[in-house]
């Protein structure tokens, strides 16, 4: 199962979101401080409901921390960026893959990029809107959970509510 990881998120609600989403798909959730609010913090909690008890949450200290964390355990790390060269719809995800996304504000740094297997972005769609400079990218909820269940999609891994099998929903390549 992929794991997602937010790099120095900023938002509460934002990575409350995610959480949720991590909950729902039994996805480990990684955050890397330093965080830009309070893990107690009254807005992350609402956004997470209560779905809390149900998030497997590792916090790391640090980016190395992180990487130390991510070495001992293997798998590739997978940036999602919108300087990514290649769509997250054309790539083949893995169980073991590491979902690396970064802050609101500003993206991942070159740093982190750099030692990435590989950088993917989420493609925009050709309207006029879409490609004004001012809209660079998604929110950083709707971003995990596109990706994440793409990558869930394609490695068989989910299930209707209620439902003990797979929907059978799987990627065409």
């Amino acid at each position: 199962m992929p794991s997602i990881v937010l790099y120095q998120p900023q938002i509460p609600p934002n990575t409350g979101n995610v959480a949720r989403t991590c909950a729902a798909t039994d996805t480990e959730l990684h955050l890397v401080e330093p965080l830009g609010f309070q893990i107690n913090d009254r807005q992350l909690k609402r956004a997470g409901l209560d779905y809390w008890p149900l998030v497997s949450l590792v916090r790391h200290g640090s980016w190395d921390a992180f990487l130390n964390h991510r070495n001992s355990k293997g798998g590739r790390l997978i940036a999602l960026s919108s300087h990514g060269g290649e769509s997250y719809c054309d790539w083949l995800f893995g169980p073991e893959d590491w979902l690396l996304f970064g802050r609101e504000s500003d993206g991942l740094p070159a740093t982190v990029l750099s030692g990435a297997d590989a950088i993917l972005a989420i493609p925009m769609a050709r309207t006029a809107r879409a490609t004004q400079p001012g809209v660079r990218s998604l929110n950083l909820s709707v971003a995990v959970g596109v990706v994440l269940f793409e990558a869930l999609r394609q490695q068989d891994l989910l299930t209707l509510p209620g439902s003990p099998t797979s929907t059978g929903i799987r990627a065409a390549r």
